[in-house]
This record gives structure tokens, C-alpha cells and sequence, in this order.
């Protein structure tokens, strides 16, 4: 079964890969910049995101969305991630966060043509000190997982067996499985 991807993100490609392995899925990545909407609610931002897929590809498509959930600030920025994230950038987060408890949040939307489903992933850790280990994707770099002292991009591999991601994935996996 052929999916359509919005991302041209080479380090989410070979993430969405890894956990759909042994499954009938292949995922076909159309680069395409889809205006998001702006609001903190991520399920809006989500389905607003995959309607508009849908509608430019007309085939079945899946988007993601990942969230932080910040407790010092009343879980800001949710759904803004992106823009607080290209604001502030590593080091400033950093220096404003470091050692406050976060969350991250990985939403995914899938439209199969008929219908949309969500699923949704959370792990729960603590804002690193300073940036550590490869800052090509995003937060990684900041993010250190509860039970761990060292930030995703830190774990390299390890990331992909315990990330947010990989738990919105199981359960869409785990969805995949059960139409067949």
C-alpha cells in the first residue's frame, strides 16, 4: 500500500520507514508546504493539515505533527511548536528551559479517502542543559527522555525504540494490521 508523505525531511523519512518495516506500506514523499494553521490545539492543526493534503493528492496520505508541551509555561507551545522552535532555536531554548519538565507529542493524521483517522504518541522528559549531539532535527538536541541522560540525538538509534513517534506509529501499525 503506497501512502503519501508530506515531508522531504530525511531524518522523519527514515524514522516513518523503520517503524512501518514488515508491513505492506511504502511511503511516497511529495515535498509539499502545506500552510499550517496556528493554533495551540494540535488535532485542529492536524486534520486542517491533512485535509489539505488530501485534497491536493487525492490519494491516501498520512502528515505529522510533533508538539511540545512545556509545564513551566501551561504547556506552551503545543500545536506552535514549529514557530517557537524557529524563534528561539537551540542554545536560547536552552538557557530559558534547561531542566524543566516537557513532554512531546507526535500526532499523525491519516486519510484513507473515505475516512481520517489520528494517532497520537507522548514521552515525557527534561530540557538538556545545553544542546547535545546533532541539531539536524530539531528539538532532538535539547530533548532528554525520562530514565535517560542523554538527549535523543545523543541516542542516535536507541531514539527510534523509545520516541513519541514510534509510539503514535505502533498504534498506527498496529491499525494498518487490522484492515488487512
Amino acid at each position: 500500500m503506497k501512502i503519501i508523505v508530506t515531508t522531504g525531511n530525511p531524518c522523519k523519512l527514515k524514522e516513518l520507514n523503520h517503524y512501518m518495516q514488515g508491513t505492506e506500506v511504502s511511503f511516497v514523499s511529495r515535498q509539499t508546504k502545506i500552510e499550517e494553521l496556528q493554533t495551540f490545539n494540535e488535532i485542529e492543526l492536524l486534520n486542517d493539515k491533512l485535509e489539505k493534503a488530501f485534497a491536493i493528492f487525492k490519494e491516501p496520505v498520512l502528515v505529522e505533527h510533533a508538539s511540545l508541551y512545556l509545564e513551566i509555561l501551561n504547556n506552551f507551545p503545543g500545536g506552535l511548536t514549529e514557530i517557537f522552535w524557529e524563534t528561539l532555536q537551540a542554545d536560547k531554548f536552552c538557557e530559558l528551559f534547561k531542566g524543566t519538565k516537557i513532554v512531546a507529542k507526535t500526532s499523525i493524521g491519516y486519510c484513507d479517502g473515505r475516512k481520517t483517522y489520528n494517532f497520537e504518541g507522548i514521552s515525557e522528559g527534561i530540557v538538556s542543559n545545553q544542546p547535545k549531539g546533532d541539531r539536524s532535527f530539531q528539538w532532538d538536541c535539547v530533548f532528554i527522555p525520562m530514565g535517560y541522560e542523554k538527549t535523543y540525538a545523543e541516542l542516535g538509534d536507541e531514539k527510534l525504540e523509545i520516541s513519541m513517534r514510534k509510539k503514535a506509529f505502533d498504534l498506527f501499525k498496529e491499525f494498518i494490521e487490522a484492515q488487512k
